[in-house]
């Protein structure tokens, strides 16, 4: 999958999760933002203007659900339309079924695999323009 010119923000509280996940992006030829929190995370989005977030649930100070909230704030002219992917440990069900009612626009549980990880954005991806199938 060639991801060249895509915009990825990777918001996660671990720098070796937010590390691979930059390497191995970028290495799909994406362009890359990291934050390691949900207030930056969300300076970060604003001044970056991504195509796709992938954001961990479990952040310190705000979780997931809130930086949702504060992207989709936003309002479209400003990215809070931006496709936004959660990654989770080992999700029970209700988390499932929160994670969907709360608008994100799709979900991986840690851990994953880069191929797992390239299934949900390929499945969002047809609504960009950017991204170029390889």
């Amino acid at each position: 999958m060639n991801l060249s010119g895509v915009i990825f923000v990777v918001v996660n509280s671990h720098e070796a999760v937010r590390s691979a996940l930059a390497t191995f992006l970028r290495g799909e030829g994406a362009i890359v933002f990291v934050s390691p929190d949900a207030f930056d995370g969300l300076t970060v989005i604003k001044n970056s203007r991504p195509d796709i977030v992938i954001s961990s649930i479990r952040l310190p100070k705000r979780d997931g659900f809130e930086l949702l909230r504060d992207i989709r704030a936003l309002g479209s002219e400003a990215g809070g339309n931006v496709r936004v992917i959660a990654t989770t440990i080992l999700a029970q069900r209700a988390d499932r079924n929160r994670i969907a009612a709360a608008g994100f626009d799709g979900h991986l549980d840690k851990p994953f695999v880069p191929k797992q990880l390239l299934e949900v954005i390929k499945s969002l991806l047809p609504l960009n323009a950017r991204a170029v199938e390889g």
